[in-house]
């Protein structure tokens, strides 16, 4: 969405850009740390860092920030207010039962997927397979369907200029491999990540499309290697996977 400049409230991107600043990777920043990854100045990142304390967003030594519980407000109220996650949970609840694996809806945010809702067997700990986290897109089976989802032309713009982190020795970080592998899963719809996030972690994912066609999220699987091997779970789970989708349509 676009909005006419006039409307346009500039501290509020900055204050908003402060926060996002702080991830798994820098849980706490001072104010030169903030400014780098925020694009302000000093100055201003140092106030907009005072100024979330004060409300009660980050908390401080003096002279380091960090995220304080309550700015679990938003993806709380989120959650619980957002048509999406409740609309898939039961289906998510009733395939853990029926499979005993683990089942998470997702959604892509820029260069990432957050998981939405999830339900499932706890055997399988990978990292940051919990309600809200955050994944790189180009190392999920869940990213590369939203990503594939993409007309070619917005999916070309989103690799323009971008380096693709390697998570494991099994993620393809190569822009000409990577692109064959989001065409590939465009024609398939569907796609298997193999230890490409996490080692000992197998991915399945589809797309979840509304009635229009348009794909909203995706739904995927996870599981280990060494209990299901991938192509078992391919020929097993794809099609649990493939019914639930259809499933949830009239719903989406």
């Amino acid at each position: 969405m676009t909005i006419a400049h006039a409307d346009y409230i500039a501290g509020i991107a900055k204050g908003l850009a402060v926060l996002e600043s702080f991830d798994t990777e820098r849980q706490r920043l001072n104010a030169t740390l903030a400014a780098q990854r925020a694009g302000l100045t000093r100055a201003a990142a140092r106030r907009h860092l005072l100024t979330l304390t004060h409300l009660g967003y980050l908390e401080t030594d003096g002279s380091y920030f960090w995220l304080a519980p309550k700015v679990l407000r938003f993806s709380g109220s989120y959650l619980a207010s957002a048509r999406l996650p409740r609309v898939v949970q039961p289906t998510l609840n009733r395939l853990a039962a029926e499979t005993g694996e683990s089942f998470s809806a997702v959604v892509l945010d820029g260069d990432q997927v957050v998981i939405i809702a999830r339900s499932g067997s706890t055997r399988v700990l990978a990292y940051g397979l919990h309600l809200g986290a955050r994944l790189p897109a180009h190392a999920t089976s869940t990213g590369r369907v939203l990503l594939a989802a993409k007309p070619r032309s917005e999916f070309n713009a989103w690799m323009k200029g971008r380096e693709l982190p390697r998570l494991t020795p099994h993620t393809v970080v190569d822009g000409k491999k990577f692109k064959a592998l989001v065409e590939e899963v465009r024609d398939r719809d569907y796609c298997i990540a193999r230890e490409e996030h996490e080692i000992g972690v197998h991915a399945l994912a589809v797309p979840l499309r509304n009635m229009q066609g348009q794909t909203v999220a995706a739904l995927n699987v996870v599981a280990a290697p060494h209990r299901i091997a991938s192509e078992v779970m391919e020929r097993e789970l794809l099609p649990v996977l493939l019914d639930a989708a259809r499933e949830l349509r009239p719903l989406l």
